[in-house]
């Protein structure tokens, strides 16, 4: 089903059920998510988002977006990169963000991991590069038809494993692929899908 809203002068328009109501849900959805993201940072610190979201919901991870933000040095992959078990106790001690010592850890790992991806060419080309640096232009009818993953999300996964990451497998790359607008999976009938689509250029 998708949520039936109204645009700022009162005339009805639709969005994702995903979104649901709370305010925070709804904001990330109408400014962020399927959004084109090409920032080399911003694209690791989104894939380091959606690692913690494992077995977990998205909107946990991003009611603690800012307190993750702190507490990882503004997700500097240069800076984690340098840290070691000091940081990792601080960080298991942190209440305000997602205590899981492997989770932490592999944040620590794949910022090296980063670097040298971005090292040889770009972390954001490593990624853009394998939809010719356009959006994937999805157009699905309902919720029920958008996929867990696909070939793709499968193929950049053991990319990004082959090169050192952890906690980026099919699901969630493909989770972070919807997110930095890599695909756009906004069903047809939501008012962002062809909003996110004219931002593909």
């Amino acid at each position: 089903m998708l949520k039936l809203v109204e645009d700022n002068r009162g005339q009805a328009m639709q969005r994702c059920a995903w979104a649901g109501e709370e305010p925070i849900y709804v904001e990330y959805h109408d400014t962020e998510w399927g959004v084109p993201e090409y920032d080399s940072r911003a694209l690791w610190e989104k894939l380091i988002l959606d690692g913690f979201q494992a077995g977990l919901s998205w909107i946990t991870i991003l009611k603690k977006r800012d307190n993750f933000r702190a507490a990882f040095a503004g997700f500097d992959p240069n800076v984690v990169a340098t840290w070691g078990e000091a940081e990792v106790a601080r960080l298991l001690a942190d209440p305000g963000i997602i205590r899981h010592r492997g989770k932490i850890e592999a944040t620590i790992s794949n910022a090296r991991a980063w670097q040298q991806i971005e090292a040889a060419g770009g972390f954001d080309r490593f990624l853009w590069d394998r939809v010719g640096g356009q959006p994937i232009q999805n157009r699905w009818a309902s919720k029920a038809e958008v996929p867990a993953f696909t070939p793709l999300s499968e193929q950049i996964s053991k990319d990004l494993k082959r090169a050192g990451f952890r906690f980026c497998g099919p699901t969630i790359v493909y989770a972070f692929m919807q997110a930095v607008g890599i695909v756009n999976d906004h069903v047809t009938t939501c008012h962002r899908h062809a909003e996110v689509a004219r931002l593909a250029g």
